[in-house]
C-alpha cells in the first residue's frame, strides 16, 4: 500500500477546531473549511458530521454532476458536505440560491485544499451567509489525545495570569519536528516510511494540485523554488535572493510563491506596526505550514543531520509558528500574528494581537534560558504598553520568570 494513503487506517483523533465548526453550522447556512492536503479535513468531517450527506468532488462522476446540475446533489437532503468544492465553482451560485430560498433550513459545509483561490470565488457569493475556517496540521497536544482547547494560551491575555516556577518532563523537539505534524504520519514508526510518505506527498502535490491550480511552464523550476524557500522558513522573505539562487525570474518566483500560499504550503507573517496601514509596507516572514515538510525539502533526513543544521533554529521557530497560528484561530475573534523588527536589528519572533492587547513571543532552541534571552522581549514591552507580557518558548523543561513581565516556558506547555 502507498504510504501516502495510510490516513484511512488512522484511528480518529479529535481536533481543537471541531466545536467552533459545530457552533458555526448551527448559526450560519454555509461553513467553508480550507487547509493543505492531508491535514485531516475529510477525516474530521466524516467523523464529526455523520448526520450530513458527504460527497467528494475527487470523484469524477460527482464532479461532472456538480458542474452540470449542482442542485441534484442536495435534492434529497438538507445537510450536505462537499469536499474539494473548489473544483466546481458552478456550485457556489446554486448553493447561494438554495440557501436564500430555504430560509435557514439548508446547511452546507464546503471543504477545499485551495485557500485564497477558494475564498476569492466565494467571498462575494456568500457575503453574510458563510463562516470561514482554516485547518492546519495536528498540534503536538492533539497527537497526544489532549483534545481540550489550549486554555493556557487563552489565559495569556488575562491580567490575573499567574504560574509558579517548576520543572517538567524534558521533551526533545527534534524527532517530532523531523517527522512532521500531518495526521497520516502518526501511523509510521520507521524513518524510511516517513521519508517515503513525504516523497509521495510532494509528488502528488506537484503532479496534481499544482497542475489543477494553474498552468506551470516548468515543474522543475517550481520544485527548485520550493526547495530554495524550504531553507528560508522562519526568515524575512527576499524574492530577489530566491530568484538569484534558483535562476528563475523574479516575476515567476512571485507567482510561484502565491501559488504555494494558495495551496496552503506556506504562509506569510506580516511585520507589526501600531498603524494598521503601515503593516503591509514591510516584507513578511515566510513559514512553511508544517516544519517536517521544510526539513524534508532542505535535505535533512535523520536526527544527526538535523541536529547540525544551520537552519535548526528556524525549523524550531516554524514549529512554534504552526502552534501559535492554530491557537490564534481558536480565539473569538481570531488573534492576528505578526513579527517585529527594528531598523537597528532588534527582533521579536511573534507578536500576537487580540483586540487592543499584545503578547510577544520569542523562540530559543536552548534548555537553559537566561535573562539575556529576554532582552528583545523587554525592548518590545517597553515600546508598546499594550503588551501584557512576553514569553520565551524554549526546548528545555523549566518554567521560570526571567523578568516580572517575561516568562520562559517549554515549547509544548502553552498548548496543553
Amino acid at each position: 500500500m502507498n504510504d501516502y494513503h495510510l490516513s484511512r487506517e488512522l484511528s480518529y483523533k479529535k481536533r481543537w477546531i471541531t466545536p467552533q465548526i459545530k457552533s458555526a453550522i448551527r448559526s450560519f447556512p454555509v461553513v467553508v473549511i480550507t487547509g493543505a492536503r492531508q491535514v485531516g479535513k475529510s477525516t474530521l468531517l466524516q467523523n464529526e458530521f455523520k448526520d450530513f450527506k458527504y460527497i467528494s468532488l475527487d470523484n469524477f462522476s460527482m464532479l461532472q454532476q456538480a458542474k452540470t446540475d449542482p442542485v441534484s446533489l442536495w435534492i434529497d437532503t438538507d445537510r450536505l458536505i462537499i469536499d474539494e468544492a473548489q473544483k466546481a465553482p458552478e456550485l457556489f451560485a446554486a448553493i447561494k440560491m438554495t440557501v436564500d430560498a430555504a430560509k435557514g433550513k439548508k446547511r452546507f459545509i464546503l471543504s477545499g485544499s485551495s485557500n485564497i483561490l477558494l475564498m476569492k470565488q466565494i467571498s462575494e457569493t456568500f457575503a453574510g451567509r458563510a463562516v470561514y475556517f482554516e485547518m492546519y496540521p495536528m498540534t503536538y497536544s492533539e497527537m497526544e489525545h489532549k483534545t481540550e482547547s489550549p486554555k493556557r494560551f487563552f489565559h495569556l491575555w488575562a491580567p490575573s495570569f499567574k504560574i509558579e516556577e517548576s520543572r517538567l518532563p524534558l521533551l526533545d523537539p527534534l524527532p517530532i519536528m523531523l517527522r512532521g505534524f500531518m495526521p497520516s504520519l502518526l501511523t509510521l514508526t520507521e524513518r524510511r516510511d516517513v521519508l517515503l510518505w513525504w516523497e509521495g506527498y510532494i509528488k502528488t502535490y506537484l503532479e496534481r494540485d499544482v497542475r489543477e491550480l494553474t498552468q506551470i511552464e516548468s515543474l522543475i523550476d517550481f520544485k527548485r523554488v520550493l526547495d530554495s524557500i524550504a531553507i528560508r522558513t522562519g526568515n524575512v522573505l527576499n524574492q530577489t535572493d530566491v530568484s538569484r539562487d534558483t535562476g528563475v525570474s523574479q516575476p515567476t518566483v512571485h507567482r510561484y510563491l502565491k501559488l504555494l500560499e494558495v495551496s496552503n504550503i506556506i504562509s506569510r507573517t506580516p511585520a507589526y506596526y501600531p498603524s494598521r496601514t503601515k503593516r503591509i509596507t514591510k516584507a513578511p516572514k515566510l513559514f512553511f505550514i508544517d516544519p517536517g515538510l521544510s526539513i524534508y525539502l532542505s535535505g535533512y533526513y535523520d536526527e544527526e543531520s538535523l541536529k547540525n543544521a544551520r537552519e535548526l533554529g528556524s525549523f524550531f521557530e516554524t514549529m512554534v509558528h504552526m502552534h501559535i497560528k492554530i491557537a490564534s484561530e481558536l480565539l473569538v475573534p481570531k488573534a492576528e500574528v505578526f513579527y517585529w523588527r527594528t531598523t537597528n536589528g532588534k527582533e521579536v519572533d511573534f507578536v500576537v494581537e487580540h483586540g487592543k492587547k499584545l503578547v510577544a513571543i520569542e523562540t530559543k532552541l536552548t534548555q537553559n534560558p537566561s535573562f539575556n534571552d529576554a532582552k528583545n522581549l523587554l525592548t518590545f514591552i517597553e515600546a508598546y504598553p499594550q503588551a501584557v507580557r512576553g514569553l520565551l518558548l524554549h526546548s528545555g523543561n523549566s518554567i521560570k520568570w526571567l523578568h516580572s513581565k517575561v516568562l520562559a516556558l517549554p515549547w509544548w506547555w502553552l498548548w496543553e
